[in-house]
């Protein structure tokens, strides 16, 4: 796809401003910076008014982290004269329309806001009474012309970026089902089983229906929704399972509370529900014989997953939050002083320990979970459906496991490894990259409180 360069979009911008007399450039831009928070004002106003913007977008997201951007972002904009360098303001452009793209904003949503943005605009130059009825005129071409480029710029890199996490998103879809194939069949059908034995056992000892497992929250349920579904996409079986898992959960088992049902309206309910489960299991394995193994996007030392899917997997949990009212955390971890294990030891030994620790944050880690090697000792951690108590635990668990762990190196040599590690909660903002910011900064905020401990993002 044919795109315009930094350079190239510079000079149109500096050619755009050559057009218009200089005094009217500076009114024009002295008073976006009057008004700026009254045109962010009215663009948000507009936004949240529509119901598929309001989805990506909540009052307190505007209020507390995009105001004072796009605030920001207009007096930037319309502050650009002539003389100035403006390829950084064509790479901010850029920047946001990758922004855009990453976080899924509709295109015709970013366009209705400009709109609405330069209707406003125009509005204040006419009520200003400083231009005469030709600058008037001068002023809102300029302002269209301007506004116009910027979404141009947007709209390109919005493209070449949707375009690229479509094609990332698919093969993901197709790798979900994780590394083999045939052992995750038998993991999965294994933990589907367990569940139900589960569930008997304790209805048979006549456990309360408030404190029977559901299915949605066992390690099957938790993989299948957040991975096994997204995996086997397309497949009439999906939807299958899932209003299964639904109706077990919802349905049957609070149905067991009821103190007036005879034995035989119990032993019915008992009959639909082995009857639901068996059926979860058919499904499962049609689906597996329908899908083979992707090697790609795994890391080569650890198999874990590698950054080529962390877009995808990021947006994904992202929107199952939103859609869901659930919330997940990252953890960035990172292995202390391992650069002296190279310089000791060698690379081999390295290498060891890396895989080593991958197993046992894979062995530790539920099914629903993600676990990603980013590059040489840094690992990130993605784990669903809890509350940041709980990602808080599992982080000081994991990091006390790995400090009491003894890992094997060449020679039969025993080594102690600590981690540093960093908790961020989903906070609702719509952009994943955020997330990941606030995991590393907590992360920084651990390494430098003396490291092997856990720190939780508090910005």
């Amino acid at each position: 796809m044919f795109s315009f360069s930094t350079e190239q979009l510079a000079l149109e911008w500096r050619g755009l401003l050559q057009r218009f007399p200089l005094d009217l450039v500076e009114r024009v831009g002295g008073l976006a910076i009057r008004h700026q928070v009254a045109l962010a004002d009215h663009f948000y106003a507009c936004l949240l008014s529509d119901a598929a913007a309001s989805k990506l977008i909540s009052h307190e997201q505007v209020k507390t982290q995009l105001h004072s951007s796009l605030c920001g972002w207009i007096a930037k904009v319309f502050a650009a004269r002539d003389g100035d360098d403006l390829k950084p303001l064509v790479a901010q452009q850029k920047h946001v329309g990758q922004v855009h793209a990453r976080i899924d904003v509709p295109i015709h949503l970013v366009l209705r806001g400009a709109r609405h943005l330069k209707e406003r605009f125009a509005q204040f130059i006419r009520d200003d009474g400083a231009f005469s009825e030709a600058e008037q005129l001068e002023a809102a071409r300029l302002i269209q012309l301007v506004m116009d480029l910027t979404m141009e710029i947007m709209g390109q890199t919005y493209s070449s970026s949707h375009d690229r996490y479509s094609r990332t998103q698919e093969a993901y879809r197709l790798f979900a089902v994780v590394q083999n194939v045939a052992t995750e069949r038998q993991r999965q059908r294994a933990a589907l089983l367990d569940w139900e034995n589960k569930l008997m056992f304790d209805l048979a000892v006549g456990q309360t229906a408030a404190l029977l497992p559901r299915i949605g929250a066992s390690e099957f349920g938790l993989w299948f929704r957040h991975k096994g579904a997204h995996a086997f996409g397309g497949m009439d079986e999906v939807a299958e399972i899932l209003k299964a898992m639904q109706t077990i959960d919802e349905v049957l088992i609070p149905g067991f509370s009821r103190e007036d049902a005879t034995p035989l309206e119990r032993s019915t309910r008992l009959r639909e529900l082995r009857s639901l489960a068996q059926a979860i299991g058919l499904g499962l394995e049609a689906m597996f014989r329908q899908t083979n193994e992707l090697e790609a996007g795994r890391d080569a030392l650890t198999r874990l997953l590698n950054r080529k899917f962390l877009p995808v997997v990021l947006s994904k949990e992202l929107a199952y939050a939103r859609q869901h009212d659930t919330n997940f955390a990252v953890l960035a971890l990172d292995v202390d002083h391992f650069k002296s294990i190279n310089d000791t030891y060698g690379h081999e030994a390295g290498d060891l320990v890396l895989q080593q620790l991958a197993v046992l944050l894979s062995n530790n880690s539920r099914a629903g979970d993600y676990i990603f090697r980013l590059g040489g000792e840094e690992f990130m951690l993605l784990l669903v459906d809890l509350d940041e108590e709980a990602a808080l635990r599992v982080a000081e668990n994991m990091r006390q496991m790995v400090e009491s762990e003894q890992f094997d190196l060449p020679g039969e040599h025993k080594l102690s490894l600590t981690l540093s590690i960093g908790v961020a909660m989903y906070d609702g903002h719509p952009d994943y990259q955020h997330v990941m910011r606030r995991a590393d900064r907590a992360l920084y905020s651990a390494k430098q409180g003396g490291r092997n401990r856990v720190a939780a993002a508090r910005d």
